[in-house]
């Protein structure tokens, strides 16, 4: 049986902010809690409909991402919704602009205590 490799994903435990920009040009504001090449789960005050496709505009590293993703089903968390996206057709420049930046965020070193 062949084993499926998942991507590689970080959690950003919300210290990335988004832009959802609705079908209708409202805009949303969130918090990423994980990113991966595939998609992702960010943090909201209100849930997104799912299957909805909306533009995701936010920065990660030295890259801004803007890109289309589907609203996956919505999930209650303690403070707002956590909802979960998948990209649509991501280009390589913004996968490789992701994957560079995420290996980064990893391998930061600590911040020196003060």
């Amino acid at each position: 049986m062949k084993e499926k490799h998942r991507p590689f994903r970080v959690k950003l435990r919300g210290s990335v902010l988004t832009i959802v920009r609705l079908p209708n040009q409202r805009q949303l504001r969130g918090k990423l809690h994980q990113l991966s090449v595939t998609g992702g789960l960010m943090n909201l005050d209100k849930p997104i409909d799912e299957k909805l496709k909306v533009e995701l505009i936010f920065q990660v590293g030295d890259a801004t991402v803007r890109e289309t993703v589907e609203m996956l089903f919505p999930m209650w968390a303690t403070q707002g919704w956590l909802q979960p996206f998948r990209f649509i057709e991501l280009p390589e420049t913004s996968k490789s602009a992701i994957e560079k930046n995420l290996q980064a965020f990893v391998q930061a070193p600590p911040s020196p205590a003060s």
